[in-house]
């Protein structure tokens, strides 16, 4: 049924299961006030998936949690169709039996995407009397492709970034190449939260009969050598044989056959087959705030994980065994106190964070959390408001066919758009639904791109180390 006037309707594109989370939770506490959680009609949520080799499955989408008034997998130039506003952008169609355009287009993709849908929505908006207002941001830490990641990024009217440090960062990139840097927003990850820490008081007799619990936060890529890997599964279950009166974690992201935000072509599940794993340990999947729920030492490399963990007041461990490097991410945490070995926490340390760097990286155990988006959801108040008048300026990328004309046409053509964001033949049409055909071969491409991920690449791979 069409939705009322008064409701702040908004899209959130996503291409994985964290990014979803990322987008979905970002746009509610963005757009959805106080007074839309009294009156739930006050706030629309329309999902859409970009179609590639990381889409979330159903069972991912579950555990995220985070539900939406519609959900669809779409292309890009699909996606572009479907946000149109109806009189405004000639051959441009909205969401199934809604009328009213998006106020909000919350982007939850990585850079390259984002840069593409940014040039598609000036083009299809360019002379439209009004346009959505555009969000984006990051996922989790920024560790890598700083420059890069950000100029993608440029272009959209909110650019946010989840900690103080990464606001000045944000700002120091765009203005140092001269770009518009008033679109950089402080805020917080959207999805930190969850009862603070309560350390278990073995002498306390109504404590509940729960053992010590310490869970490792997997990563997808990282490390990404199968030895690296290993290593790191085997110190865990050494561990879990060590110190038998605690219970020992491995927290997956994802079940075999699934991928997340990154590619893992070496899983832990395949790894521990030929482990002889001790009856204390136990791999575990789920939602990562009810692991945390009884979580004591959250052990990890480089995951988001340890800033929900820290959010939480929950000791943490950031791993340095295989050296504190940028290619693990685990540099990020320099200066965090949070670094420790096995072997140091086979001894018993449990490491005491610094309040200064937790307080610089959005963390706010101390309970300024809750107003940690109050500037971002101000500021996208203060945008809608003008979009709906009609106020708001063009869409204008940092990155044109004049600042980066052997670049940009790449990004674009990946996601089927030309140099000037217009559909290249043979596109897929933006005007139909895909037919049962299409989305039979659509299945079969991504199931067939999973296979030579994780079975097929590690054995060229090795036998190219041969």
């Amino acid at each position: 049924m069409p939705v009322s006037n008064k409701t702040t309707r908004v899209a959130v594109l996503a291409d994985s299961d964290t990014r979803w989370k990322w987008g979905s939770l970002t746009a509610k506490r963005l757009v959805r006030t106080t007074a839309a959680v009294d009156n739930p009609a006050d706030f629309h949520l329309d999902g859409y998936l970009l179609r590639g080799r990381a889409t979330p499955t159903p069972r991912q989408l579950e555990e995220v949690g985070v539900r939406a008034d519609t959900m669809r997998e779409v292309t890009a130039i699909e996606f572009l169709g479907h946000v149109g506003d109806v009189g405004n952008v000639p051959g441009a169609r909205n969401a199934p039996g809604d009328e009213a355009p998006y106020d909000v287009i919350v982007l939850a993709l990585v850079g390259g995407a984002v840069q593409a849908v940014l040039h598609g929505l000036a083009r299809a908006f360019d002379g439209a009397p009004r346009r959505p207002v555009v969000v984006t941001g990051y996922v989790g830490v920024v560790y890598e492709k700083l420059a890069d990641g950000l100029l993608l990024r440029h272009g959209a009217d909110v650019v946010l970034a989840n900690s103080r440090q990464d606001a000045e960062r944000f700002r120091e990139v765009y203005e140092g190449v001269g770009a518009d840097a008033s679109g950089v927003v402080e805020a917080a990850l959207p999805f930190l939260g969850g009862a603070p820490y309560a350390p278990k008081d073995p002498a306390d007799p109504a404590a509940p009969a729960t053992p010590y619990t310490v869970v490792f936060a997997a990563q997808p890529s990282v490390p990404e050598k199968r030895a690296d890997r290993s290593y790191l599964l085997s110190r865990l279950i050494r561990h879990a044989r060590r110190h038998p009166e605690r219970e020992v974690l491995l927290k997956l992201r994802s079940r075999p056959g699934e991928h997340t935000t990154h590619i893992e072509e070496l899983p832990y599940q395949k790894l521990v087959r030929g482990e002889d794993a001790p009856p204390n340990f136990r791999l575990v999947y789920g939602h990562m705030g009810e692991v945390l729920d009884r979580t004591d030492l959250l052990v990890t490399v480089s995951s988001t994980a340890a800033l929900e963990a820290l959010h939480r007041s929950i000791p943490t461990a950031v791993l340095t065994d295989l050296g504190v490097r940028e290619a693990l991410g685990n540099h990020a945490f320099i200066g965090s106190g949070c670094l420790a070995s096995w072997d140091q926490l086979d001894a018993g340390h449990s490491p005491v964070p610094d309040p200064g760097w937790v307080a610089r990286q959005g963390v706010a155990a101390d309970g300024a959390y809750e107003t940690a988006f109050d500037a971002a959801r101000s500021r996208v108040a203060e945008l809608t408001e003008r979009a709906r008048d009609g106020d708001l300026p063009p869409i204008e990328p940092y990155y044109t066919q004049v600042t980066a004309p052997g670049y940009l046409p790449g990004i674009l053509a990946r996601h089927h758009l030309g140099p000037d964001a217009t559909p290249l033949p043979g596109a897929p049409a933006a005007d139909r639904e895909p037919g049962p055909v299409r989305q039979a071969v659509r299945s079969a491409a991504r199931g067939a791109y999973r296979h030579g991920v994780q079975r097929v690449a590690p054995v060229i791979r090795r036998m190219g180390e041969l």
